[in-house]
């Protein structure tokens, strides 16, 4: 559970790379511009603080997945940007990244025009799972880490199928502070 929040979350622990407004215009333009080049560097950064600073997290880790697009709208972004997040972890750190292994069965209202009670309704039943994780501790990744309601939609999915542990590693997280 989050002490800042009080929030109980499915999967066991969250830990973000920078907070949002730190790598806001990054993210900006990786996502929205189709600026792919940033988003391998964001990857990269995120591998080297897996390295560095979460080595147990990343010891711990048998598989990563990543949190998936409705196929309209990576149709339409011509890409997932956190497969691109996964593949250059994978890369640099020899992580197994099952791709594609979550579904996002339906297309929902981006999480970001929602208040929090909105979010949870919004993505209940939203993903499937393509793969068993029986026995496998899961790194979950996402690009921004914002009330915890998708990965906990996606960790719940992940249980459902298996998943002995599963654990969030996020580029950014709104609403933290540097320290």
């Amino acid at each position: 559970f989050c002490e800042l929040c009080l929030k109980e979350f499915a999967f066991s622990s969250v830990c973000a790379v920078f907070p949002y407004e730190r790598v806001r215009d990054a993210i900006h333009l990786f996502k929205y511009e189709g600026d792919k080049t940033i988003g391998r560097g964001l990857g990269t950064l995120m591998a080297e603080y897996l390295l560095k600073e979460q080595r147990e997290l990343l010891e711990k880790a048998d598989v990563m997945v990543s949190v998936p697009l409705h196929p309209k709208k990576e149709k339409f972004r011509g890409f997932n940007q956190t497969h691109i997040l996964c593949e250059r972890i994978a890369e640099k750190t020899g992580l197994l990244f099952e791709k594609d292994a979550l579904e996002r069965k339906r297309e929902t209202i981006a999480q970001s025009e929602l208040n929090p009670e909105e979010r949870k309704v919004n993505l209940k039943d939203a993903f499937s799972a393509k793969k068993d994780f029986t026995g496998q501790n899961v790194l979950l990744v996402d690009d921004i880490f914002t009330t915890g309601t998708t990965c906990n939609e996606c960790a719940k999915v992940l249980y459902r199928a298996g998943a002995k542990e599963v654990m969030v590693f996020s580029l950014s997280a709104a609403g933290t502070k540097e320290g």
